[in-house]
């Protein structure tokens, strides 16, 4: 468990650890969450309250602090949630692959994918720099530790040139944000196959033709 997770845990309240066990409590607290998220993109987690996570969850006022202790807590969970979530689909996409240049294309694919599902991903993670910045770091960093190790084990079977690894997922994660932003969820029709081909080609070979 990182740093930033052991810090969360010990600043809660031990009832407010334990995850429902049930399967009627657990889609009690995902509808929580999924309200959660749909309003703190919608209308901005200062501007969102609790009554109105419980009226669009459709559970009682009371029912939310058996679950959360406050808003801070359930907006610092939906983060973690959907960090853990999108993390999970990359997993599941490029499982099984052993090339690298096809993980980079599955994987970025995936990630289109899962911010065409949860378009309020980017104002969520956004409105965290305010609101909790040691989060929003988390975020980042959680994405980036991943990423590094099979850039570097990529280095180290000579796929890739051996390079900062840790510099290099930076790169590749802007590459992924920033489509993402611009044509997914500006545009809502996604990223097209020329788009996506340059993105691609810079990926593999860097934007310097051959005469340069």
């Amino acid at each position: 468990m990182n740093q930033y997770s052991e810090n969360m845990k010990k600043a809660k309240p031990a009832w407010a650890l334990r995850r429902p066990r049930t399967r009627k409590a657990q889609a009690t607290r995902q509808r929580q969450l999924d309200a959660a998220e749909a309003l703190f993109g919608e209308k901005g987690y200062y501007e969102t309250s609790i009554a109105d996570i419980t009226r669009r969850a459709e559970v009682a006022l009371g029912t939310f602090y058996v679950y959360f202790p406050s808003k801070l807590a359930i907006f610092r969970e939906l983060v973690e949630h959907l960090n853990r979530r999108l993390r999970q689909e990359l997993r599941n996409a490029t499982r099984g692959l052993t090339n690298r240049a096809a993980a980079e294309r599955v994987g970025l694919e995936a990630f289109f994918r899962f911010v065409k599902q949860h378009r309020n991903l980017y104002r969520i993670v956004q409105q965290a720099e305010l609101v909790d910045q040691k989060l929003y770091r988390w975020y980042y960093r959680e994405f980036a530790k991943g990423y590094r190790r099979e850039l570097v084990r990529a280095m180290k079977s000579g796929e890739l040139q051996k390079m900062d690894a840790e510099s290099l997922a930076y790169c590749l994660m802007g590459v992924a944000h920033f489509l993402g932003m611009r044509w997914v969820l500006w545009d809502g029709k996604g990223v097209s196959d020329r788009q996506f081909d340059s993105a691609m080609k810079f990926i593999y070979h860097g934007i310097l033709s051959r005469k340069a």
